[in-house]
């Protein structure tokens, strides 16, 4: 009997992703505001997690997420969720990167228009009974430099709108190439001379290692005296004691920041000063940002939980749903192949080349490379998965490399597995046909045979009457042959044969086979069918 699937929803969410769980018929749990312990104690009972930015996805959280098969986060900021330990498990972590990029544009222009015109401070004053016109003197932003430190979806959507009210863009990022930078109408920039020239600098970078402190002290000096900082991406980004240092002497004209070191943000040296303002990550905090990306992380989650379509995800390869339809048989002759492999693989392995020829081409061929990663591996490694398996190997110095080519003149379509060891390299060619996968080519040798759930290979030289010893050896030991497979390389050379068998050969039976004349070897192997 198939256990429903169930997903818990542990962050305040908007009600449309229940809804959108139920309408596929899964079940959706809300349960918000949960000690880790108590989340710990019910995670078991799940298949998918959707969360925001409370909810932490530690690795001892995931000691209990036996059942747990994908992290949603309705958002773009992932720190809450330990993404290697999640590989680890084989739990696809997803976000929702799209869904929240124009509400933090549009807060980050807010902040840069509340900056230049002192409008915090002026309301403050306003509501005092005051009337401090001189006292808050604004410049305009039409004409002034913006530079934007990365240019991907939000620094993009803030780049066009800067734009709009008459600002000229520069941006620094490592990835933007001069052909981007010139269809966003933006100049591209080295960060030292974006930082050096900028009248605004606006942060729009994940906070990795590389981008951690990415506005210390150094770079502060490096501003223009007068400029103003705009964080609205990710606390850490920048040096809050260097940036308070900065602000205490005048040197910035101001900052505003959305995001902080620690949150919740209740104490940061940078409070109380006049020219700084704070918001408490309000960046995605709109009505419409919050319900667009709770549908859209429940539909993600749907998705893969019921088809394998994987969207948005951060540690493993993107599959559609109609993709994932059209590859499945492909995955499972990955999965086989690989299996083929791995099962006679006895020394570390070095290389694994995957090469794609004919149709199987104009496919979407990375999940069919780490299926087949996976299945070499399973063998001699039990905690690899269909998650983590391109991480496994790159752990274990295993270099992985694939290639295409279009042209396959025997088959519509044809898939190589090359496994390399120390003292040998292993090939196996597999091609799918009405949607079976049967293997046409090992080692160079060619042969036709679906996979069977239980199957004995053998080499042999080839000589008169060894295929007469195997028949005979397996009648007097009551191993029932369903199918044989047969392939040599030449009259009198060497040669394999596949025997589908209805259950595995005992070690002795194994033995007996390796011990026929002209036998070189004999190996159990199981597949998936």
């Amino acid at each position: 009997m198939t256990t429903a699937l169930r997903v818990l929803i542990s962050d305040t969410m908007s009600s449309q992703a229940a809804a959108v769980f139920k309408s596929r018929g899964i079940e959706a749990v809300t349960s918000p505001k949960m000690s880790p312990e108590e989340l710990a104690d019910i995670i078991g009972d799940f298949d998918g997690l959707a969360v925001r930015s409370s909810t932490k996805v530690t690795p001892e959280l995931l000691k209990h997420a036996t059942r747990l098969k994908a992290v949603g986060r309705a958002g773009i900021g992932t720190d809450n969720i330990d993404k290697p330990a999640c590989t680890e498990q084989g739990v696809v972590v997803m976000n929702t990167p799209f869904g929240n990029a124009i509400t933090t544009a549009e807060h980050t222009l807010a902040m840069m228009f509340a900056l230049a015109r002192h409008i915090p401070q002026a309301n403050a004053s306003t509501h005092d009974g005051k009337w401090e016109k001189s006292k808050f003197m604004g410049t305009e932003l039409s004409g002034k430099l913006l530079g934007i430190i990365g240019s991907g979806n939000i620094g993009s959507i803030v780049a066009r709108n800067a734009m709009g009210i008459g600002l000229r863009v520069q941006a620094y990022d490592p990835f933007l190439t001069e052909e981007r930078a010139e269809s966003l109408g933006v100049r591209k920039v080295e960060l030292d001379d974006l930082l050096e020239t900028s009248d605004i600098v606006s942060l729009h970078v994940p906070k990795t290692p590389e981008t951690l402190n990415i506005i210390d002290a150094t770079a502060l000096n490096k501003m223009k005296q007068g400029a103003m900082l705009v964080n609205c991406a990710r606390g850490g980004l920048v040096d809050e004691t260097a940036l308070h240092a900065a602000l205490s002497t005048n040197h910035l004209h101001g900052a505003a920041l959305d995001v902080y070191v620690e949150e919740p943000a209740k104490e940061n040296p940078l409070f109380g000063l006049p020219n700084i303002i704070c918001t408490p990550h309000l960046g995605a905090s709109t009505q419409e940002a919050q319900e667009k990306v709770a549908v859209q992380i429940a539909e993600q989650l749907s998705n893969y939980l019921i088809d394998g379509a994987i969207s948005n995800a951060l540690n493993a390869p993107n599959l559609s749903a109609e993709e994932a339809l059209v590859l499945t048989p492909y995955l499972n002759l990955a999965q086989n192949l690989g299996a083929f492999a791995g099962q006679l693989s006895r020394e570390p392995i070095k290389n694994i080349t995957m090469s794609f020829y004919g149709d199987v081409t104009q496919l979407n061929t990375a999940p069919l490379v780490t299926q087949a990663i996976q299945a070499v591996l399973a063998p001699s490694n039990c905690n690899v998965n269909s998650v983590n398996a391109q991480q496994v190997a790159r752990d274990m110095g295993i270099q992985v490399t694939t290639a295409s080519n279009e042209v396959e003149n025997e088959y519509h379509n044809r898939i190589t597995l090359e496994v390399a060891t120390e003292s040998k390299t292993r090939t196996v060619s597999g091609t799918m046909f009405k949607k079976v996968g049967r293997i046409v080519e090992i080692k160079g040798v060619k042969l036709e045979s679906e996979f069977g759930s239980n199957m004995v290979y053998l080499t042999n030289s080839d000589q008169p009457g060894v295929i007469g010893a195997i028949g005979t050896f397996a009648a007097q030991q009551k191993i029932n042959i369903a199918n044989m497979h047969l392939g040599r390389k030449g009259s009198g050379g060497e040669a394999i044969a596949l025997l589908e068998v209805d259950a595995p050969l005992a070690d002795e039976q194994l033995a007996g086979l390796r011990a026929l004349e002209h036998v070189h070897d004999a190996h159990c192997l199981s597949f998936s069918t």
